[in-house]
């Protein structure tokens, strides 16, 4: 997609990221995640509370894609989109009152926002895009410090590269993974809602998450891979076995107090790319229609408590 200035830029973007959030919380039914009908693992966190979340980052990302556009991807940038994602992490904890709802999130929506924006292009390709979000998340960011997340002690406990060695990489769960099996489960002639459930369970088929390390240990983790790829063999929910086993792995995270909120990332970052680079969101036409969209979700879900 191209845009005419940064303000169009920003408006649009930060509305396209702030939405794939909120479909993202609303795809029901997720194994171990908040979802229009439960709770999933967590104790902390409910639909109502992502939905609030998932808004106060507008703002944010409307300023990343500001800042960055027809920007050079350099340290300058990702000084800058780092500060910004500093302040995204603070409106989230207003808006949730201290809980982590969407951390990974701003990290992987915020480096596609920047690189975006900076491209201002019609044509993107995957490889091309995964290229360039991983070179600007490998430069380093002076002023972020050292972080203390249960992610980073779940990397150094488990000895894997976690976030940033997605993000370096360029996110392959997002355009190797995800996005394939959306397009796949589309073409096959699947519900909108069926090929983002396959593309979650592709995602956590593979992807260490250390959402699920830190909650559950590498046991859990494995057997989330395992049972997810059954889900995959059991050619995907839109069959009754793979409904049974995604409803059964639910079941099994749940008890083992596992959350992939790593996968719940991906998945949204892949709706975010889709919409932008291959899909939907084309013209300010289609902007306000995400407007509509996101006021139904406000409307049916306001007295909805997960």
């Amino acid at each position: 997609m191209k845009w005419q200035s940064a303000s169009e830029c920003g408006e649009m973007l930060s509305e396209a990221a702030t939405q794939a959030l909120i479909q993202e919380v609303a795809l029901s039914p997720k194994p171990g995640l908040v979802d229009k009908y439960q709770n999933g693992s967590h104790t902390d966190l409910n639909y109502r509370l992502m939905y609030r979340s998932a808004e106060a980052l507008q703002n944010p990302f409307y300023h990343i894609a500001k800042r960055a556009y027809e920007a050079e991807l350099n340290q300058a940038l990702r000084e800058d989109i780092g500060q910004i994602g500093r302040v995204a992490e603070k409106n989230m904890f207003l808006a949730t009152e201290g809980v982590n709802t969407h951390k990974g999130a701003i990290w992987a929506l915020g480096l596609f926002t920047a690189v975006m924006a900076s491209m201002n292009s019609e044509e993107i390709s995957r490889k091309r895009l995964a290229r360039l979000v991983g070179g600007l998340a490998l430069l380093k960011d002076p002023s972020a410090g050292a972080a203390k997340t249960n992610g980073r002690q779940a990397e150094i406990q488990y000895n894997i590269s976690g976030a940033k060695g997605e993000a370096g990489s360029g996110f392959p769960h997002v355009t190797e993974v995800g996005l394939p099996m959306l397009w796949n489960s589309r073409k096959k002639g699947f519900t909108e809602k069926t090929s983002r459930l396959n593309t979650l369970v592709a995602i956590m088929a593979s992807l260490s998450d250390t959402c699920v390390l830190h909650r559950a240990g590498s046991e859990a983790l494995a057997s989330m891979h395992d049972k997810a790829s059954l889900i995959l063999l059991s050619g995907g929910v839109a069959y009754k076995d793979g409904r049974d086993l995604l409803l059964e792995l639910d079941k099994e995270l749940i008890e083992k107090n596992a959350s992939p909120g790593g996968c719940a990332d991906m998945l949204a970052a892949t709706l975010y790319i889709d919409a932008v680079c291959f899909n939907s969101l084309k013209t300010s036409n289609d902007l306000k229609y995400l407007r509509k969209e996101k006021h139904i979700h406000e409307y049916t879900h306001a007295g909805v408590s997960r």
